[in-house]
């Protein structure tokens, strides 16, 4: 591709936010050079909704449908062709600005979208390994191009077209404590148990085996012991998420069997972040 000196096209960044005041001004600053940012609240107690007002007047509330129901609203209020999806704990760095900048102002765009690496936190340190990083992220694409997949948790965006990569990473602040981790743990479990409930049956060797694999995948085939201390409780969480997972295919599965439904398996609301 040809560097062109055409008018950079406009971008729009959407988020969406659920009780996220701890982040979402760090968020909003990092992205404050955009064209335009669209906020979607699922109903914040906290001051969310406020501090998001101080970088946008294009704040919405969309009482909570899911994490891919929300994205897909958050995206048919972006207004202009080319969208950027972050998280609120996420940020975006100075040199991946400039590296957006830099593609939307090229003469020349065969890319319908980007992935994006990401480096995250787990405990208050950056994981380099541990399959962590460079955790690509298919996050700024044409609007008209995109959609959202449909999944209870991981949902994500699909486009038609071809890919491309940057190479400035986004920085994800999670997991800053092991609270944090149990919690999402426990919510995500649940999600993603509901979404591959039409999968295998789960056997007690599953429970058993599944997590004992995640953890020496994790630890071992992934490096994970190169991020110390930090890589090897990162890796039993991992291997926790795997057990509670399994148990709770299996839970919904026997309840199936016993009621021939799994209404109300879902949690309640949670924050929006990923």
């Amino acid at each position: 591709m040809n560097q062109g000196t055409s008018r950079r096209r406009p971008l729009s960044v959407i988020i969406i936010v659920q009780n996220e005041e701890r982040h979402i001004r760090e968020c909003l600053a990092s992205v404050s050079w955009a064209d335009e940012i669209v906020v979607v609240d699922g109903g914040s107690t906290d001051r969310t909704v406020e501090l998001a007002r101080e970088f946008t007047d294009r704040v919405f509330h969309n009482p909570w449908p899911g994490y891919a129901a929300q994205k897909r609203y958050a995206l048919q209020k972006a207004s202009h062709s080319w969208v950027l999806s972050i998280d609120a704990d996420e940020r975006v760095t100075p040199e991946l600005r400039d590296e957006i900048r830099s593609i939307l102002s090229r003469d020349d765009l065969p890319y319908a979208g980007f992935r994006i690496p990401r480096l995250s936190t787990f405990l208050g340190k950056f994981i380099y390994h541990s399959g962590w990083y460079p955790g690509y992220q298919l996050r700024l694409f044409q609007r008209n191009r995109t959609r959202v997949t449909e999944r209870w948790v991981h949902e994500g965006f699909e486009v038609d077209g071809p890919i491309g990569t940057l190479q400035h990473h986004l920085l994800h602040y999670t997991h800053q404590n092991l609270k944090e981790s149990f919690d999402r743990l426990n919510r995500y479990s649940s999600l993603e148990a509901l979404d591959r409930l039409g999968g295998k049956r789960v056997r007690w060797y599953h429970i058993l085996l599944h997590p004992i694999a995640a953890f020496f995948n994790k630890y071992i085939g992934l490096r994970g012991y190169r991020d110390g201390m930090h890589g090897f409780l990162l890796a039993l969480v991992t291997a926790m998420v795997k057990m509670a997972l399994y148990m709770k295919i299996w839970e919904l599965q026997n309840r199936s069997d016993t009621t021939g439904s799994t209404e109300n398996a879902a949690p309640d609301a949670a924050p929006p972040s990923n």
